[in-house]
């Protein structure tokens, strides 16, 4: 799959997707194609079309409060994949959540209840609070305030040389 640099309307890098997405954002009118792959192509059925690689969003964005969504990969993304007991970093595959106050003592599924936790930190921690399995948490967990944005990272050797001169290192909350 072949993918294309998107910047937001300030010519900061905003996200990477598909190429498919990219053609049809082109033809909304969403965006404008800044720089094109020099060595892809899209084949058309009469004739071939140089693939975008850099492309930018035309409008700007309304940053309004939005409701969070509870989930998961929220929460993961919240507590940045890293165990609130242990402190060690994991995969969103090798993770789960926990009841700070087990639902079995009236905790509920919050927000200010949930938090991210590694299988044997969960496994200690068990059905008891805090204070009854001698744990601490890193963080305190919250409501947060903005949606939590999940990294996108490449190494320096694979980022497509049309990218160089808008790609300023990982793209990182």
């Amino acid at each position: 799959m072949t993918s294309v640099l998107f910047l937001d309307s300030d010519w900061r890098p905003l996200r990477v997707a598909s190429w498919q997405r990219a053609i049809s954002d082109l033809f909304s009118g969403k965006i404008e194609v800044l720089v094109y792959s020099k060595d892809k192509t899209i084949q058309g059925v009469t004739e071939s079309y140089p693939m975008p690689s850099v492309v930018r969003v035309l409008r700007r964005f309304n940053r309004k409060k939005i409701a969070i969504k509870f989930s998961r990969l929220n929460i993961y993304s919240r507590d940045r994949f890293v165990c609130q007991y242990c402190g060690k970093r994991f995969m969103s595959e090798d993770l789960t959540f926990d009841h700070v106050n087990p639902r079995s003592k009236g905790g509920k599924t919050t927000w200010n209840n949930i938090v991210a936790a590694c299988v044997p930190c969960n496994t200690q921690k068990a059905d008891r609070t805090l204070a009854e399995a001698g744990m601490r948490l890193l963080r305190k967990p919250v409501k947060p305030d903005y949606l939590p944005v999940v990294s996108v990272r490449m190494s320096s050797s694979r980022i497509p040389a049309e990218w160089k001169d808008y790609w300023s290192g990982p793209l990182e909350a």
